[in-house]
């Protein structure tokens, strides 16, 4: 009569000697808060900018609004004012668009420049552990299978 296996015991040595990697996840946990820790700084930074620039546009338009509302000793004065006013607020928003636009650019390309680098950095933390965990499954399954025989 064969001896009849004992696949309860085998199943048990298997996932006893199931590779659970915690520095590999732990690393993976390092890299992830370095990388959001990274893109907030970036975020942080353009957020800074777009205030500094909206409060400086602020400031212009009241100080040329200023000078339009001022009270005029001819009425076609007041005509002049107000088409220089918007001739000037034409130009300004065109200036600022533009800065508004080089801080969305260096976001995007910052932006893009840490998810590479971290994509990077997690494709080679995932390769290392993928073939710790491929060598160390082959050894348990070469363990088990010897113990069956």
């Amino acid at each position: 009569m064969a001896q009849t296996q004992d696949f309860t015991a085998m199943m048990k040595d298997m996932m006893g000697a199931f590779p659970v990697d915690t520095k590999a996840m732990e690393d993976a946990f390092k890299t992830t808060a370095s990388m959001n820790e990274k893109l907030s700084a970036v975020a942080l930074e353009a957020a800074e900018k777009s205030t500094e620039l909206s409060a400086a546009w602020t400031k212009e338009t009241l100080t040329k609004l200023s000078a339009m509302t001022s009270a005029k000793s001819e009425p076609a004065d007041y005509a002049k004012a107000m088409t220089d006013f918007a001739s000037a607020q034409a130009e300004t928003a065109a200036e600022n668009m533009a800065a508004f636009a080089e801080i969305a650019k260096k976001v995007q390309m910052d932006t893009v420049e840490l998810m590479m680098a971290a994509g990077k950095d997690i494709s080679e933390d995932m390769t290392a552990a993928a073939k710790k965990a491929s060598e160390e499954m082959t050894a348990s399954v070469k363990k088990a299978t010897e113990a069956a025989k």
